[in-house]
């Protein structure tokens, strides 16, 4: 029985929820041909504050102002 993580930013809708899981679940069944049964998913929220790339935090990428086209 494959458990499964999942980081994700606060903010996302039930319904994207249930779209994801029903996805990773379809992969997980397809790749280890098992039961949907035996698929088990945790959700962790951080927030955007919690989580850099590239030295910066996502909560400074996301209020960076966005570069005009030449």
């Amino acid at each position: 029985m494959p458990n499964i993580t999942v980081e994700i930013f606060k903010g996302r809708t039930l319904d994207q929820r249930r779209q994801l899981v029903s996805g990773i679940t379809e992969a997980a069944v397809s790749a280890l041909g098992i039961k949907p049964e035996g698929v088990r998913i945790t959700f962790f929220e951080i927030e955007r504050t919690d989580l850099a790339r590239g030295g910066v935090l996502f909560s400074d990428i996301d209020t960076a102002p966005v570069a005009a086209a030449p």
